[in-house]
């Protein structure tokens, strides 16, 4: 048979499947991201049917997958907004990597890996996925809530924060020079700098640039201009996502809200193969010897990821159900955490890191979509509202009258308990 035309055959069986599975999920009620991540993976390398001729539509695809999600993140918020959360949780980002990072490092030193895989591996646990958590958000219909703008600023501290890691990982791994490292960085943070600043002084400009009547010609500028920016990023190893998100944030107006409804199916279409592309470049063979510990690594670094979110949104002001909202939708690794242990494979740290590390995301990624609704949940929903009202009373002076406060922690209680908590 012709080999484009088993490249279709394979696309669109490809396609329909994932419908077919998005259909069940919805079924079922779920997200269908845990759904196609087990189909990629029994249809992958060493799975029951092995992809032979669709690869490189899937490896496109799946890399336009995270660069639509993330500009679409960033077209539902303003410059100012960006730089008035990254200000208020500076602090929340810190502890985030406290808390997570520190982890894998501990872990890979137990394992006998040394201090280069430990850093590797602290990374991979440190950062969520930006793409995963975009699409849970969006499912959900949380992306106006008021824990979001909490979500998406640790989010964005670690995807910018990663504009400092990558260089410095790939200097460590390579063996560069002090120099040659120090360009690197310096490089690639300018290049942030610059982003933002464009996205933050010239934005409205930047829109009316891009603005026309005409639907198709929008949707290609758009698209165009996301894809150059991301390439550029990704060029000077900034993450592709990080350009594309501050792209996203720079299209204001009319401009952002035509470009959302426009690429929405696209977004769609492409974030399935990004899931899809990660179960099939996952050998479950791989996986079993590091199962237990991945599991082991999983659990511990999923509970101080709801830490982190439940922290950071009670210091924004975010009441009890918004703070859990935030915690259980930080817990999935994904696009970063595989792009850093393919850097270490490929500069021959210890393969069992690679192994450890797909099982790892694998669970946080199938996990996440399902801890993210528990906070959606009548009893979790009645648990929130009786201990926000028990820390109320406690708080209440003694001199406050019954009835008053009562009514008071009931009104706010209901006020923050809404789907814009």
């Amino acid at each position: 048979m012709d080999h484009g035309a088993l490249d279709l055959i394979e696309i669109g069986a490809l396609l329909l499947g994932i419908a077919i599975l998005s259909r069940i999920a919805g079924r079922v009620g779920i997200s269908p991201i845990p759904f196609i991540l087990l189909g990629g993976l029994a249809l992958g390398e060493g799975g029951l049917i092995p992809i032979d001729h669709a690869e490189g539509f899937i490896a496109v695809g799946a890399e336009i997958g995270v660069i639509l999600l993330l500009l679409m993140l960033g077209l539902e918020y303003n410059a100012r907004e960006l730089i008035g959360n990254l200000r208020t949780s500076s602090r929340a980002g810190l502890l985030d990597m406290a808390l997570n990072a520190i982890p894998g490092i501990v872990f890979a030193l137990v394992m006998g890996w040394g201090p280069v895989a430990a850093l590797v591996l602290g990374g991979i646990t440190w950062v969520s996925s930006s793409g995963v958590i975009a699409k849970v958000l969006h499912e959900l219909g949380r992306l106006t809530n008021r824990e979001t703008p909490t979500i998406l600023s640790i989010l964005v501290i670690e995807d910018l924060a990663m504009a400092f890691y990558l260089p410095v990982l790939t200097a460590l791994l390579v063996g560069l020079d002090f120099g040659a490292a120090t360009v690197t960085v310096v490089v690639a943070l300018a290049s942030v700098v610059v982003i933002l600043y464009l996205a933050l002084r010239h934005g409205r400009w930047f829109s009316r640039m891009l603005w026309t009547r005409n639907a198709e010609a929008l949707l290609l500028a758009v698209l165009g201009v996301t894809v150059l920016v991301a390439g550029l990023a990704s060029e000077v190893k900034v993450s592709a996502a990080v350009g594309a998100f501050l792209v996203g944030i720079a299209i204001q107006g009319k401009t952002a809200v035509a470009a959302e409804r426009m690429l929405t199916p696209l977004r769609d279409l492409f974030a399935a193969v990004f899931f899809l592309n990660f179960g099939l470049s996952t050998d479950p063979s791989h996986l079993v010897p590091m199962l237990l510990p991945a599991l082991v690594l999983a659990v511990f670094t999923m509970a101080t990821k709801v830490l982190t979110g439940y922290l950071a949104a009670r210091k924004a002001g975010i009441a009890e159900a918004g703070r859990w909202r935030a915690g259980f939708a930080l817990t999935p690794r994904g696009e970063f955490s595989i792009v850093i242990a393919g850097l270490a494979v490929g500069a021959g740290i210890d393969a069992s890191l690679a192994a450890l590390a797909a099982a790892y995301v694998l669970m946080t990624i199938v996990a996440g979509p399902f801890l993210a609704r528990i906070p959606d949940s009548k009893a979790f929903t009645r648990w929130a509202k009786e201990r926000q009202a028990t820390r109320r009373e406690r708080q209440r002076p003694a001199g406050d009258a019954l009835p008053g406060v009562a009514s008071s922690d009931a009104a706010s209680i209901g006020m923050h308990d809404g789907t814009h908590e």
